[in-house]
């Protein structure tokens, strides 16, 4: 039996920090980017900015559900990677792109055809409805790149490079803002022209992740024409993989609708405690990128003892990084409002559910990494049923939150505690159960 040495954990590490940095940049590239994008348009006017939020919502949503593109062929070509079939790996990818290339204009047709319905579902009217189907609109041709894109970083990071999808988003981003700001200012195209300028930026970074796959394809004799088969499994995990997702965001929405129960100010504290949960799940994502990459490069390899080392490198990694950001927003919990609002009421309930979050990190930290785990792995089916069944832990939570309806800035604590901590409890029982068995670990390409 193989007994892990000093040399053989620096070079977990080493692998999982070349992994793991890079990915952690080009995560918090998109956010970052986007706060910039909002600001150029909310110097155009409230309604231009509610409507671009509210079709930001829609679009988010739907982009959102398509994560798995990336998901689901990263792990099938870092397997095959590690099998030695590099034509399969490139094979894979090519796949997944055809896959992305066939939602995106599906989705893009119907999006375009269904944008004032859906704005008139979410509720606008007269300007801002008006503005929301025109970003919406305008905003389709870029669905089809930004799938694109899940799809080419997915074959990256399966080949074991995270580099390249930072340089590419930074890049990308750079571009969106500087074309957003001239089209939206320079040629007077308000709402449209953000949308345009972002949906151009999207392609560039599109066609250097297509140009990329095609060019090694080519080196490597494989088809550029998809194998039909191939989409059809890509399609089969993803489902599953996409289940998993909506069961994430269907909590998210729940609790949302509990919140918005509770007052005005609690829900804009909420909003901001929310966006400070997004940022730091980015962060402690990186881990859990290199995880699905790792994962499944080994699992191809058919080296589970190194599998199992990694993940408990990893796990502990994420405790560790949970326990730091944790102690700083701790720390900065009494005076983050003030970045955001000038009003107490909402300071006075966001410090203390930013306490419950910072309790929370290590958790998040653990979860995040045994969902990258498992995903590197394939077990999308077993992800997605999971998920389903924290969805329906979480329910009796959130029930007894909204029916006792504590006063003020308790009745937000309570909400944070159901979330962060027993959604994550959940989410943490059901990944580490399956952790700890072997039956997720199948060996080679496939």
């Amino acid at each position: 039996m193989h007994t892990t040495t000093a040399s053989d954990r620096r070079s977990d590490a080493r692998d999982i920090l070349r992994l793991a940095v890079p990915a952690f940049g080009a995560l918090v590239a998109e956010p970052l980017f986007l706060l910039a994008d909002s600001a150029i348009v909310g110097h155009l006017g409230v309604a231009q900015l509610a409507g671009v939020g509210l079709a930001t919502t829609v679009l988010h949503t739907a982009v959102g559900l398509m994560v798995f593109l990336a998901y689901s062929t990263t792990p099938a070509v870092a397997r095959a990677v590690g099998d030695g079939q590099l034509g399969k790996a490139l094979a894979a990818g090519r796949d997944g792109v055809w896959l992305a290339l066939l939602l995106g204009v599906a989705l893009a047709v119907v999006g375009a055809i269904a944008a004032d319905p859906l704005a008139g579902l979410m509720g606008a009217a007269g300007d801002v409805r008006g503005y929301a189907v025109e970003y919406l609109r305008w905003s389709m041709p870029g669905l089809v790149a930004m799938l694109l894109v899940f799809a080419g970083t997915g074959v990256l990071r399966g080949l074991q490079d995270t580099r390249t999808p930072l340089v590419v988003a930074t890049a990308g981003f750079g571009v969106n803002i500087a074309l957003n700001w001239f089209l939206v200012y320079g040629l007077h195209l308000s709402v449209a022209g953000s949308a345009i300028g972002t949906s151009i930026a999207q392609w560039a970074m599109a066609l250097v992740y297509v140009v990329m796959v095609a060019r090694n394809a080519r080196r490597h004799s494989v088809p550029l024409a998809p194998d039909w088969h191939g989409v059809r499994r890509m399609t089969s995990v993803g489902s599953w993989l996409m289940l998993r997702t909506l069961s994430l965001r269907l909590a998210i929405l729940a609790t949302v609708v509990v919140v918005t129960a509770q007052g005005a100010v609690n829900l804009a504290a909420h909003q901001l405690a929310m966006t400070i949960f997004s940022f730091l799940a980015f962060a402690l994502d990186a881990i859990a990128i290199a995880a699905q990459a790792l994962v499944g490069k080994e699992l191809g390899a058919g080296n589970p003892e190194r599998v199992k080392a990694l993940t408990r490198t990893m796990v502990r990694w994420g405790a560790g990084f949970g326990v730091v950001t944790g102690v700083v927003l701790a720390a900065a919990a009494p005076f983050v409002g003030i970045l955001f609002t000038s009003d107490p009421a909402v300071h006075a309930a966001l410090t203390p559910a930013l306490w419950v979050l910072a309790a929370s990190q290590p958790l998040a930290g653990v979860v995040f990494v045994l969902d990258g785990v498992l995903i590197g792995a394939g077990d999308a089916r077993y992800l997605a049923l999971a998920g389903v069944v924290n969805v329906v832990f979480y329910a009796p939570m959130l029930a007894a939150v909204y029916l006792v309806q504590p006063d003020g800035a308790a009745g937000l604590v309570w909400l944070w505690v159901a979330f962060s901590l027993g959604y994550m409890v959940a989410r943490g029982v059901t990944l580490g159960l399956r952790a700890r068995t072997d039956s997720w670990m199948v060996l080679g390409s496939h």
